[in-house]
């Protein structure tokens, strides 16, 4: 159990779901047609045990799934994920590929079924299961840019180059690449990343000389900050002298994309996934701001 009660997908994946019945009727006869929408009890669904995400992060942000779920999860069949993973038990009748923290968050806050929406069609093969699922994560709040990495190492492997890898995530041989380059830091410097503590761009830099070399100098890079420490990159700063961006716009001076640039894309997405502005909103506004708006919010509301 990790910070916060959030739990693995390992340990969600042991835990969810059981082999039942209705009525006696046979799976076959309940099943609806590829692409339909229907409702399904929990213990029918259990997580993707090969999710690249490490956790499912902060739930409470999904409470209002108890009320209602704007999106339906995809899903795949059993038999279909078993095809490609046969060495993963799985014992439900449906694995989530899309919508793994909403079926966390409805186990959490009580939500006794979810609608879902089935996709064999994705299980055709590893390769098209993984691309699916890193397509729903990246850059999304909460798929820290280490977990990016490992998945697109995944999908190299499975489709045989950095190239093929690239064209079916709708990036560039260089965002590929300086995503696969930070596997090579030592492994406390990955934890840096990830928490943000090591830029993404100075991250990048290291990784290209051995490990004692990273260690050593990222040593020194901290003692030099106690004394200086490093100055705030704006958002209009993202793209001058002070935060060059990376290939995909980020700015690499910092972990997420610049403020602008995070609440806007977590805007056009409010429809589908309101969670996401309201964690875009509190990483740039932090706790106080955050209950200011909401007092704010509940005034607008209320009138």
């Amino acid at each position: 159990m990790s910070r916060g009660g959030v739990r693995s997908f390992a340990a969600l994946a042991e835990t969810i779901g059981e082999k039942s019945t209705i009525d006696g009727a046979s799976v076959t006869s309940i099943v609806p047609k590829a692409g339909q929408s229907r409702s399904a009890p929990l213990r029918d669904l259990v997580g993707n045990p090969r999710n690249p995400r490490d956790s499912l992060g902060n739930l409470d942000e999904l409470a209002s799934i108890v009320n209602h779920q704007l999106q339906p999860v995809v899903v795949v069949t059993k038999g279909a994920y078993q095809a490609l993973y046969p060495d993963v038990a799985i014992d439900a009748r449906w694995v989530v590929i899309l919508g793994n923290r909403r079926l966390a968050a409805a186990h959490k806050f009580g939500r006794p079924e979810l609608d879902i929406v089935i996709k064999d069609e994705l299980a055709v093969d590893r390769a098209t299961l993984l691309t699916a699922v890193i397509a729903e994560n990246v850059d999304r709040s909460g798929f820290d840019v280490i977990e990016e990495a490992r998945a697109v190492e995944s999908l190299v492997g499975e489709y045989g180059s950095a190239d093929a890898a690239a064209a079916h995530l709708h990036k560039s041989k260089t965002w590929v690449s300086q995503r696969r380059a930070l596997l090579k830091l030592a492994p406390e410097l990955q934890e840096a990343t990830r928490s943000g503590e090591l830029p993404i761009r100075e991250a990048r830099d290291l990784a290209r000389v051995p490990l004692d070399e990273q260690r050593a100098s990222w040593k020194q890079a901290q003692v030099d900050r106690g004394s200086h420490p490093a100055p705030e990159t704006s958002a209009d700063d993202s793209t001058g002298d002070n935060g060059r961006q990376s290939d995909d716009g980020r700015s690499e001076d910092r972990q997420t994309a610049a403020p602008s640039r995070s609440v806007g894309r977590a805007l056009r997405r409010f429809d589908v996934d309101p969670g996401a502005l309201a964690v875009a909103l509190h990483a740039q506004i932090g706790d106080a701001g955050a209950k200011t708006l909401a007092a704010q919010l509940r005034k607008l509301v209320k009138q």
